[in-house]
């Protein structure tokens, strides 16, 4: 249900204000709040709801200049927080009070809000025209590298005959510096006893610190840091740096300067009396930045007090930095021209976004060695170490080429493995924000100590793959990078880690006290991810992987937890993976002393253990196939369900056939590949050939099952094999690690498991067609009996679709009847014209929720007798007679 103002129409347009383009939407407030990320070329953020609540800072949420609240909270402390005007206009004998968009004088004049926000995503500007009052007022948010954050305001005398005015215009609920973003969101209350706001008199400045650093413990802890706010285009304004005297201005009361205030809110008002002539504006402009220390702040003062040019400056930053900001999409090719502007702006936008997420590189395939040193030694200090002269020997600068010449030459496995896994991304955050505060973002662009530049990404697995996946196609020579720092993230069950950096990788842990704390493996991002990497590659340079098969240049990912035996995970499939805090322990601890090489799986006599391309291959497939129900799907018991969070409720009983059918893609792709390479044989780790023939023992022993359905009991003994096989190689390793021993795979013998894989994949997919030509995404097993393993189904879902679609197994006709058949689902969207994920059901209310028939009550002994003694803790009857 929609409760928007239809009386006002929103429309869309582009439009130029002083030589930049923005797209301005008309009547924005007729909308639904909504929310908008705005976006810098440094390591700004700021995220505004459309009615002007928001928070901002620098780098990430522990460096805020408003609080850093969810986005509800956000769009409702707008009268609160961020951007406030008052303006009190002379006419004649009467003075009327204006305070743009607030909700305080809704209905009092007649107006038109307006949101413009800049093609380039880093200007956004609010507009109020009072048309009564013929005076329009606007701001807009900037940011600058050097000076922060940039609000412009002006204010525009329509009318034809002057007007007289005094406003007051700021921000407010200004943080101190050094409050931790949980701090602010538990104890809000106890940070504002701490605030101190100072006026630097000569200036102008706001300072903003804490009165000291908040911390219950017996110690001195100084506070030596602050938020700052100065402005520029009113000459002698009164300074407010607190809200208190906002409601005597709107009464018509004086307001005094304030000087120094504690122990309250921090904001920053300018207080101004002006004659503004017919048809002319005034402008002027604050200017906000977070963690500035004593020399920081004092070198500030100076400007203002001294440099006339100061506000050009602040203004030609904030251009440069929108050049900036076009230069790093333009990298990522992120630029184009058509005859649809909008088009281009939403390209433009998902470029942005994506190298936000997944970073850019640095300067091309140019490598400065300061960077690779310092990454390298991170990494493994011992290596580092041992080949620190061959690395003090190149140029400052280098070509990629000429480190994986160098590294190749050397002949060190390690070396060349984190040579060309060795990535010089920039601009890079993990993707948080207000709506998903779990999400700890940080914008590394700059070193803290001595402002120099930070190469550096970060990213949680399901996202930041995709992203190089695109990113790929602008820079194609740093796919091998891609996809050695994937596969050498990944376990040796065949799972990979929570999230990537580029100091390695990290694992979610179990914590208490935290109920977003859960551990355990997303179950699809193995396949379909990797293979859009090997697809690329092997289109790019064909014949590259075919190089790669037996090197043995890759290894293990070590995360500390222990997938259960087979037999208990069919006992209770929901909790299958035990936490090793020992392990974790070591690790980290390892990690310390030696750098990120330490979380890598190590071989009987303590080095680590490396493996060829195709043995990590087998360990993603195998991963799958062991899991496999036959016309059932991947069975999703990883305690994670896959890239949907919305699948929670599938975990354990969830069957994925959205994972199948990538499957099927990724081993058509290496029935291709493999058909006319010319490597014959391939060494394996014993335990892992061991693992690979008893699956397809198992699957050779059944393949007469292909040629009609399979029953329950078929089901389940497929199962137990493939699960068995699984179990047994996990348990191996889980107790004695790899001893070492490798044995010889013929190419000959992996095509035939290959073929094998595919009919058993293809027959699942043809079983899991529709009748109404869809195909079925997401299944559910149960475990009958001892014996038997049925499968149930579930609505219909998009990803199904777009899976068995990308599976390559359809024929065209198939392909348009999939189509057509999604065009007259449930899924379709007649008013979009597009789909949405699932359907749009009617869900029991809460009165229709939890009720028991009165004869399956009276069936049990015991719950009869629980209601007849009162005993409400498995069943109670209410008043109306209904069990519950």
């Amino acid at each position: 249900m929609s409760f928007e103002n239809t009386a006002k129409k929103t429309d869309l347009k582009r439009v130029r204000i002083a030589g930049d383009d923005y797209f301005k939407m008309s009547n924005s407030d007729a909308l639904r709040p909504f929310f908008m990320s705005i976006v810098s070329d440094s390591d700004h953020w700021m995220f505004v709801s459309s009615n002007g609540g928001l928070t901002a800072g620098r780098r990430n949420a522990e460096y805020a200049l408003f609080p850093y609240y969810t986005d509800d909270k956000i769009t409702e402390l707008v009268e609160v927080t961020g951007s406030k005007s008052l303006f009190r206009i002379k006419q004649g004998d009467e003075t009327k009070l204006w305070e743009p968009f607030s909700c305080r004088q809704e209905g009092l004049y007649q107006i038109t809000r307006n949101l413009y926000k800049g093609i380039y995503g880093n200007k956004l500007i609010f507009e109020e025209e009072n048309h009564d009052l013929n005076l329009t007022f606007r701001y807009e948010w900037n940011s600058s590298d050097q000076f922060g954050f940039v609000r412009k305001a002006t204010l525009v005398n329509n009318a034809e005959q002057d007007v007289h005015l005094e406003l007051l215009d700021g921000i407010q609920n200004i943080m101190p510096h050094g409050v931790p973003s949980d701090l602010q969101n538990n104890a809000s209350n106890l940070v504002d006893a701490y605030k101190r706001s100072e006026l630097h008199p000569e200036t102008g400045m706001g300072v903003y610190a804490l009165s000291a650093i908040i911390v219950d413990r017996a110690e001195p802890s100084e506070a030596l840091k602050a938020n700052t706010v100065w402005s520029q285009g009113l000459e002698r304004p009164t300074h407010l740096l607190s809200s208190l005297q906002l409601d005597a201005f709107r009464k018509g009361a004086g307001v005094k300067e304030e000087k120094d205030v504690k122990a309250e809110k921090g904001a920053y008002f300018l207080v101004k009396e002006l004659d503004l002539p017919a048809g002319k504006t005034q402008s002027w402009m604050l200017v906000a930045n977070v963690n500035q220390n004593h020399a920081a702040v004092a070198r500030l003062a100076h400007q203002i007090k001294n440099d006339p040019e100061l506000a050009k400056k602040v203004e030609a930053d904030v251009e440069a930095g929108t050049q900036r900001l076009v230069g790093l999409v333009a990298a990522a090719d992120g630029l184009q021209f058509t005859e649809d502007s909008r088009r281009d702006a939403r390209h433009f936008s998902n470029v942005m976004f994506n190298i936000m997420r997944g970073g850019i590189f640095d300067n091309n395939y140019q490598i400065e060695k300061w960077d690779f040193a310092k990454y390298l030694a991170k990494a493994n200090k011992d290596l580092y170490e041992q080949h620190r002269q061959r690395i003090d020997q190149l140029p400052e600068v280098f070509p990629m080429q000429a480190l994986k010449a160098l590294a190749l030459e050397s002949g060190d496995p390690h070396f060349i493995r984190l040579s060309f896994e060795y990535l010089p991304l920039k601009f890079s955050r993990r993707h948080g924000d207000p709506s998903r505060p779990w999400n700890k973002f940080s914008i590394n662009t700059r070193n803290e100590l001595d402002g120099s530049k930070v190469l550096d990404y970060q990213g949680n697995w399901r996202d930041i793959f995709q992203n190089w996946e695109a990113l790929a196609h602008s820079y194609p020579a740093f796919i091998e990078g891609m996809i050695f720092k994937f596969l050498n993230a990944t376990t040796f069950d065949g799972y990979n880690p929570y999230r990537v950096t580029k100091d390695g990788f990290d694992w979610e842990t179990i914590e208490p006290d935290n109920p977003w704390s859960y551990i355990g493996y997303w179950g699809d991002h193995q396949i379909i991810y990797l293979l859009k990497f090997l697809e690329f590659i092997e289109d790019y340079e064909p014949g590259k992987l075919d190089k790669f098969l037996g090197q043995e240049l890759f290894v293990y990912a070590n995360v500390p937890y222990k997938i259960k035996p087979y037999r208990d995970i069919l006992k209770n499939p929901k909790d299958t993976i035990e936490f090793d805090h020992e392990l974790d322990a070591l690790i980290r601890k390892e990690r310390e002393k030696t750098g990120a090489d330490a979380a890598l799986l190590k071989a009987a006599g303590g080095a680590i253990y490396t493996v060829s391309f195709l043995e990590k291959i087998l360990a993603t497939t195998l991963a799958k196939l062991s899991n496999f129900i036959p016309e059932g799907g991947i069975w999703m018991n990883t305690q994670r369900p896959e890239w949907n969070d919305a699948n929670n409720a599938l975990v354990g009983n969830g069957v994925s056939m959205v994972t199948l059918y990538y499957l099927r893609r990724f081993l058509n792709f290496f029935k291709k590949l493999l058909a006319n390479t010319q490597v014959n044989e391939v060494q394996v780790s014993q335990e892992m050939m061991t693992f690979f023939r008893t699956v397809v023992q198992t699957l050779e022993a059944h393949q007469n099952l292909l040629s009609g359905k399979f029953s329950d009991s078929d089901r389940k003994r497929v199962l137990d094999g493939l699960g068995q096989a699984g179990s047994d190689y996990r348990e191996g390793i889980y107790r004695n690690g790899f001893k070492g021993s490798k044995d010889r795979l013929s190419i000959a013998e992996f095509r035939q498991f290959v073929d094998l894989g595919l009919q058993y994949l293809e027959h699942s997919i043809q079983a899991n067609k529709r009748a109404d030509g869809l195909y079925h995404a997401y299944n559910l097993m149960t475990l009958e009996n001892e014996n038997e393993i049925s499968i149930s189904y579930l609505d219909e879902m998009l990803e199904g679709q777009v899976a068995v679609l990308s599976s390559g197994y359809l024929s065209p006709e198939e392909v348009l009847g999939v189509l057509d058949a999604m065009k007259k689902s449930r899924l379709f969207r007649h008013d979009q014209y597009s789909y949405i994920l699932y359907p749009n059901k009617q869900l029991p209310g809460f009165f229709e929720k939890n009720r028991i028939p009165e004869s399956s009550v009276q069936k049990s002994a015991l719950l009869t007798k629980m209601v007849q003694d009162g005993h409400p803790g498995i069943v109670e009857k209410d008043i109306d007679g209904i069990y519950h």
